[in-house]
């Protein structure tokens, strides 16, 4: 007894050192999950990607790819140099004037020789060349329009996630307006106001309130998983998002913009403008293969019967070489003809994608307009269904009615307020839409609503 005496003393005496130790450990751990806490926006989310996001990094390796293409293109229009150093051993047989007669002959030869040749005029080469050249013209927008999908995608799973967000509060939201009506039914059932069932149809309400919040819990998490998956940040790493909300303003009935404005902003239009540069180069290369070709060669040596005999005697030619193919098995003939397909494909291509960038000009603004007034109406909703909630509250309190009018009402402020945050949502990616119309998703910063 007296040791457990002794003992229960050692525990009081250390209870309130164990308590600031546990205190402090709280506290700073705490304060580190808070700091090591990532907190976003949708310009740092669209700058990250950017530099993080792996399609981004891979399209970047096939511009790399597209010049050293070009420049193995263009070697060859330089002159070609070698030096070459041979030592041959043979054995040939030559025969006799006498029939029958063979005799056997042995030789080694000893060669080393500088050999160069330069062609002169190629326009195969050259054409296939300046084909090449755009073809780092082509990765380079091709990648830029990547980059805008990059991008689209990006803001639209950062836009998600606030919804889902957004969604969970308005559940929270509900979940306290159920705790509020279910203490009043108790209330009222001691009161002798209301009866069992006002209660349990309170207890029920507020359960599928709280069936709702573990669903969005699983909804939300899985949109952030998504965002970091998107920016390969560490699954484990705790990120918070800002509120991003867009202007509310789409006065004029016609876009602000034009086609023939945004054509030059727009990556993908610009791609299908250099495919058709390089198919006019890849036209006029396959013209020019019916040209002749015209080089230069060389070379300059010296050669004896074995390497460093001390009997090297010097030894050169030069020449000029024409070409000019004759028949190739219409080889050229489907070249040019496949040059001249491809050009019209792209250019039908083109007046596509023009027709497109307009449409979809006229349709996004038009869009932007009616979502615009969606968010008026909710709202307008939201405020209605708030006041029919505070009317039927009132009468269940003075025990006119009870407590389905409550009910009912609550849960159509739990709708209107859910789609707001659904009408808000959709407004946004409206905004989205429409600044990738206009060429860049990151013209959709410019229009944000500062608080």
């Amino acid at each position: 007894m007296k040791t457990k005496s002794l003992f229960r003393s050692g525990v009081a005496i250390l209870q309130p050192a164990i308590l600031i130790f546990a205190l402090t450990v709280f506290v700073g751990g705490a304060s580190r999950v808070q700091a090591d806490t990532l907190e976003l926006t949708l310009g740092e989310v669209l700058s990250r990607v950017e530099t993080e996001n792996l399609q981004i990094l891979l399209n970047r390796e096939i511009i790399e790819q597209a010049i050293q293409q070009a420049g193995r293109e263009r070697s060859f229009l330089y002159p070609q140099v070698n030096v070459e150093v041979s030592q041959a051993r043979s054995k040939s047989p030559a025969l006799g004037q006498l029939r029958g007669f063979v005799s056997q002959t042995t030789s080694n030869r000893f060669d080393a020789a500088l050999r160069a040749s330069f062609s002169l005029v190629d326009p195969a080469l050259i054409a296939a060349y300046q084909a090449a050249s755009k073809g780092v013209e082509l990765s380079r927008e091709q990648y830029d329009s990547l980059v805008q999908e990059v991008f689209e995608i990006s803001a639209q799973v950062y836009l998600a996630h606030q919804r889902n967000i957004k969604r969970f509060e308005v559940i929270e939201a509900n979940i306290d307006r159920a705790e509020v009506l279910l203490d009043l039914a108790r209330n009222q059932l001691e009161a002798g106001v209301a009866t069992e069932i006002d209660v349990t149809r309170a207890r029920v309400t507020l359960a599928t309130e709280r069936q709702a919040r573990l669903q969005q819990e699983t909804v939300v998490y899985q949109s952030e998983l998504s965002l970091k998956r998107l920016l390969d940040i560490d699954l484990d790493r705790a990120i918070t998002i800002r509120d991003f909300v867009a202007h509310r303003e789409a006065d004029s009935e016609q876009p602000q913009v034009r086609e023939a404005e945004v054509l030059g902003d727009r990556a993908d239009y610009r791609v299908l403008e250099r495919r058709l540069e390089q198919n006019k180069l890849e036209q006029r290369a396959a013209s020019w293969e019916r040209f002749p070709t015209l080089s230069v060669f060389g070379d300059y040596g010296v050669a004896a019967e074995r390497a460093f005999d001390g009997d090297e005697q010097e030894v050169w030619s030069a020449g000029v070489a024409l070409r000019m193919p004759i028949f190739e098995g219409y080889r050229i003939r489907s070249n040019r003809m496949l040059a001249n397909s491809r050009r019209r494909a792209t250019e039908i291509e083109l007046r596509d994608l023009r027709q497109e960038i307009s449409s979809e000009l006229l349709l996004a603004w038009r869009d932007l307009r009616s979502r615009l007034a969606q968010i008026e109406v909710a709202e307008e909703n939201l405020e209605l269904a708030e006041e029919e909630f505070r009317l039927a509250r009132t009468r269940f309190e003075q025990g006119v009615a009870d407590n389905r009018e409550v009910v009912d009402a609550q849960n159509r402020v739990s709708q209107a307020d859910d789609n707001l945050v659904e009408a808000y949502f959709q407004y946004n990616l409206t905004r989205l839409e429409y600044a990738r119309v206009r060429g860049d998703v990151r013209l959709l910063l410019g229009d944000q609503m500062v608080p």
